[in-house]
């Protein structure tokens, strides 16, 4: 019987290969060849299910239809209401992901002050003990 492969060999295997089809779909995209960009995604889809591997970070694509989406490119992209909200333009899906930790992020950089100072924080229960 033959041996199988390690499973972290496995997962290194898939992540590249993944990666790889991503790279591929987006420089279709990017030719206007839309059928095989989407052929690309489904491959990096399964490549990852099989391997138990998440889609690159930072690789977009529509859910519903699995064309990849590039901002600026192929798919329209607006900041609402504390919300990121990406439109695929060939289905028409349209996505919305809060970006509220960054602007919170934001905020405490000019203020200067961190999210644990003034109330709550362990000094100041400390100081009201003593």
């Amino acid at each position: 019987m033959a041996k199988h492969p390690a499973r972290s060999a496995v997962r290194y295997i898939g992540m590249r290969r993944s990666a790889r089809l991503a790279e591929l779909s987006a420089e279709a995209v990017r030719e206007g060849r839309e059928d095989r960009a989407i052929r690309y995604v489904s491959l990096a889809r399964a490549v990852c299910g099989k391997s138990q591997t998440p889609m690159p970070e930072g690789f977009a694509y529509c859910r519903e239809c699995l064309l990849p989406l590039l901002p600026g490119v192929n798919c329209t992209v607006r900041l609402t209401g504390g919300k990121v909200v990406s439109a695929c333009p060939r289905c028409g899906t349209v996505r919305r992901m809060p970006y509220i930790r960054e602007q919170k992020e934001a905020r405490f950089e000019r203020t200067g002050r961190h999210q644990n100072d003034g109330e709550g924080s362990e000094e100041g229960v400390n100081q009201a003990q003593r």
